[in-house]
């Protein structure tokens, strides 16, 4: 522990020293790339230089008790047992702190959010999720943008894709992938009775060039006029954009933008992150041998999370977490769900690591 904490502060501090070298600041690429590695070290670097003060001070404590003063033995004894203690706390802190980080962390991401059973109910639930999550960037300080929208008469939504821009965006919605389940009573229950509706949240991380090649000729582009819902919005002109992967048959279709370039490249933002996250799905895959992770599969068929309206309950499934605050989750603080998931899943991380 102590030899990978030093390589650690040697590298933080070499990273500073980088940093005001005029010929680095001159540099905006160079510049970013090593901020944003002194930003990742900083917590580490930190943490290890007090964990090494405490290991110091407690060799230097059991060195006075190889001496003749008792009184000081005994001050010491009593110092070392609070330092021993100090000690084991930091260094599961610094366990969690020198887990590999997942290199997608830092992406930008898009959403795609799905009406699943339950019918108009589960459209408007689709939008209540929107909304939760446009909550959430708004809090986050991100910039979030509608890619796509399928809106249905009542103003539900049968899918709507967005995408949301800033600083270590997947890191914290990544273990929203999955099932959301509601239980509440539609606005058309005449009877009062609850219903039980769903949608489905896929999380990506928003792909790179560098990240994914497509070969243009893998490629089927189809144009046509856009419309909206009960046939409104109805474009004159072809702007509305499908594209298709061939080789993995993957259809991407946008026309929310009236450009036809803009839909373009707005179905090859998506194409591409949804490529991405096939990808890092058949890496999972192999992984899963040895590894089963519990929060963050993003396996959309499994049931994440309970939405109980009438009693203000909200149960996240895979860490057995109930929050009685639906009030407040639904109109974005997610804070401490995805705090308990990301705990979760360090703890699974350590235990595969032990």
């Amino acid at each position: 522990m102590i030899d990978k904490v030093k390589q650690v502060i040697d590298r933080y501090e070499t990273v500073t020293q980088n940093l005001a070298a005029p010929e680095i600041a001159s540099d905006p690429a160079k510049y970013s790339e090593l901020a944003k590695e002194h930003h990742e070290l900083e917590p580490v670097a930190k943490k290890g230089q007090q964990y090494i003060q405490i290991v110091e001070q407690i060799d230097e404590d059991e060195s006075i008790l190889n001496g003749d003063d008792e009184e000081l033995k005994e001050i010491v004894r009593e110092e070392i047992e609070e330092l021993k203690s100090d000690l084991t706390e930091m260094e599961e802190a610094l366990k969690v702190l020198l887990l590999p980080k997942d290199p997608l962390d830092s992406k930008n991401t898009i959403m795609e959010i799905r009406a699943g059973t339950g019918g108009e109910e589960a459209a408007l639930f689709a939008a209540d999720l929107y909304r939760m999550y446009s909550h959430f960037s708004e809090q986050n300080g991100w910039f979030a943008e509608l890619i796509a929208a399928n809106v249905t008469d009542n103003g539900g939504y049968k899918e709507v894709i967005c995408s949301f821009n800033g600083d270590s965006i997947f890191g914290k919605l990544k273990y929203e992938g999955g099932v959301h389940r509601v239980q509440r009573v539609p606005t058309t229950e005449t009877s009062g009775r609850i219903h039980t509706s769903a949608a489905t949240v896929a999380v990506l991380p928003e792909a790179d060039e560098v990240d994914i090649k497509i070969n243009p000729q893998d490629l089927r582009i189809d144009t046509f006029r856009a419309s909206g819902a009960g046939g409104q919005h109805v474009n004159k002109t072809e702007s509305a954009v499908r594209i298709t992967h061939i080789p993995t048959d993957t259809v991407v279709t946008c026309q929310d933008e009236k450009s036809q370039h803009k839909n373009r490249a707005s179905a090859i933002k998506v194409l591409r992150s949804r490529l991405l996250a096939r990808e890092r799905g058949k890496q999972r895959s192999a992984r899963a041998e040895t590894r089963k992770s519990m929060v963050s599969t993003g396996d959309r068929s499994a049931k994440i999370r309970t939405y109980n309206f009438p009693q203000g309950r909200v149960t996240d499934h895979r860490i057995d977490l109930t929050l009685y605050r639906l009030e407040e989750i639904m109109n974005g603080d997610l804070t401490e769900l995805i705090e308990q998931l990301k705990i979760a899943d360090q703890l699974e991380q350590l235990k595969a690591d032990s």
